[in-house]
């Protein structure tokens, strides 16, 4: 935690749960990219965190902004963000809202299917695309497999397409999924892209660009290489496969701008113990799947957790969340333990929690309000 989050905690005691974000530590997390990315063009991915204040302090430090709908065009275009500055990089779009960015001044948009080059083509004509080709997640916390993306060889059909539809084939994206932890996943995903450069270059299409998505991570259990270690593995993977003739480089940061910049406070609401052969204690907090921590679903992300002026001997917990639905636990398989001396009303701290939880958080289900954000 930054001083600066544990002064605001301490002084302006917030109602839990809360998540408080630290823009000074976006801000340098932003400033390490470009240190050890100087040829890529950062596109922030506004889903991780869409709060206003990290938005206009982004834009400040020049960064451009992937997003991902109509309401995230807005929202960048309403906090200084001019559109020549916008991907709009979901793959999955209503033609009315491809039409909506495109008269904003929107000219730059991903795909990965021929229905939806179809309506790029009729709503966005001229515009600038790329395809988003399919990518093994191997080594993901969070993968992003299936979904997203066709096979390279289908890629090179559809931007061949693109431009016999009056569209510019600026390049090729891929994303070997979120939190990764192999720094090796970069390079097949890079070889499959510099193939279609060579098989559209025959076909007299010049690909310019390479977009390689997110995947760095933020600091939850367990230890990961720093930032400039995932930097080099992509740069070795790039120049490996393109050598001297580098395609524009895009990266869509997200979770790794402003996971390690925030946290969660939460109370404990109840502690509790089921009888039989399982002897944890059941720790409730105030918090669940529902208003945040959504990805803890199936245990992908393991936060950390802090338990302040709690200490002393610990024991195994299930922790889970405070709605009544069986599926809001947090962590039963993976083990956490937490001091013995935990109390109801005491506050637990999770860490990291800067990416994927606010954005993440219901409306209200049971009736509990989103997380409240704090951007200080």
């Amino acid at each position: 935690m930054s001083a600066r989050i544990a002064r605001f905690l301490a002084e302006q005691t917030p109602e839990t749960p809360c998540l408080v974000v630290d823009l000074n530590l976006i801000g340098a997390a932003y400033d390490g990219l470009r240190r050890y990315l100087p040829l890529a063009q950062i596109y922030y991915a506004v889903k991780a965190n869409p709060a206003a204040e990290i938005v206009r302090m982004l834009n400040w430090k020049g960064a451009s902004f992937d997003v991902a709908s109509r309401g995230e065009i807005g929202l960048c275009l309403e906090n200084g963000v001019t559109p020549d500055r916008l991907s709009f990089g979901n793959t999955i779009k209503k033609e009315k809202d491809i039409a909506h960015a495109y008269h904003a001044g929107v000219k730059l948009f991903a795909f990965d299917s021929a229905d939806e080059l179809a309506k790029l083509a009729r709503a966005a004509p001229g515009s600038r695309v790329f395809c988003r080709i399919l990518v093994t997640c191997d080594g993901a916390e969070w993968p992003l497999s299936r979904k997203f993306g066709c096979a390279p060889e289908m890629a090179v059909e559809l931007l061949h397409h693109a431009r016999d539809a009056g569209l510019d084939p600026y390049g090729v994206s891929f994303h070997v999924g979120s939190q990764q932890t192999d720094l090796g996943q970069w390079d097949g995903a890079v070889g499959a892209a510099a193939g279609m450069f060579s098989a559209l270059a025959a076909l007299d299409i010049n690909l310019r660009m390479v977009n390689i998505g997110g995947g760095f991570p933020a600091h939850y259990s367990g230890e990961l290489p720093g930032v400039e270690h995932y930097a080099q593995a992509v740069m070795r993977a790039i120049t490996r496969h393109f050598g001297n003739d580098l395609p524009e480089i895009i990266i869509e940061p997200g979770r790794s701008l402003v996971g390690d910049a925030g946290i969660i406070q939460s109370e404990v609401v109840l502690i509790s113990e089921k009888g039989g052969n399982d002897g944890r204690r059941w720790v409730y907090l105030d918090v669940g799947k529902f208003n945040g921590l959504a990805e803890t679903m199936d245990e992908s992300i393991k936060y950390r957790i802090a338990t302040p002026g709690r200490g002393g001997s610990a024991g195994p917990v299930v922790l889970a969340g405070p709605t009544c639905d069986s599926a809001d636990i947090l962590y039963e398989k993976t083990e956490y333990c937490l001091p013995l001396a935990l109390r109801v009303g005491d506050k637990v701290e999770i860490l990291s929690a800067g990416a994927y939880t606010a954005s993440y958080a219901s409306v209200g289900f049971n009736g509990f309000e989103p997380i409240r954000t704090y951007c200080i």
